[in-house]
């Protein structure tokens, strides 16, 4: 089946401190987050376009917005859970799931902590048709 692909980027800059297996935190620290946004769908619009980049990458600030310039360990969504890169991952993935348009879905987000280390949440498998 054919299958086209948008990518989002985006970057904030937000600290963390990891609790740690035996139940100790690392020092506080801070990361240059780099953000990759990944939708795919299997057709374009009347436009030409799987979804508009300029009513996407908003959605996408806003929700890293949130982030931006603050110790994730005191944002309310990681008041249960480690702020690891994962956790931001499912966090931003979860926040945008719902802003993406018909016909197109969010598949994966990337979180960059630095130039060699990201993790990522990827979508469920759609539901067989």
């Amino acid at each position: 089946m054919e299958q086209y692909e948008i990518l989002i980027t985006d970057e904030f800059s937000a600290a963390h401190r990891l609790r740690m297996h035996d139940g100790a935190y690392e020092p506080l620290h801070g990361h240059n987050w780099r953000v990759e946004v990944m939708i795919l769908g299997p057709r374009l619009d009347s436009a030409g376009l799987l979804a508009d980049f300029t009513e996407l990458r908003p959605a996408v600030r806003r929700v890293i917005g949130e982030l931006h310039d603050r110790c994730l360990n005191e944002h309310p969504a990681f008041a249960e859970v480690n702020p690891s890169t994962e956790q931001v991952a499912r966090y931003i993935y979860d926040r945008l799931v719902t802003q993406i348009p018909p016909g197109a879905r969010l598949a994966k987000v990337r979180v960059w902590e630095t130039s060699h280390c990201a993790a990522a949440y990827l979508a469920p498998d759609p539901p067989a048709t």
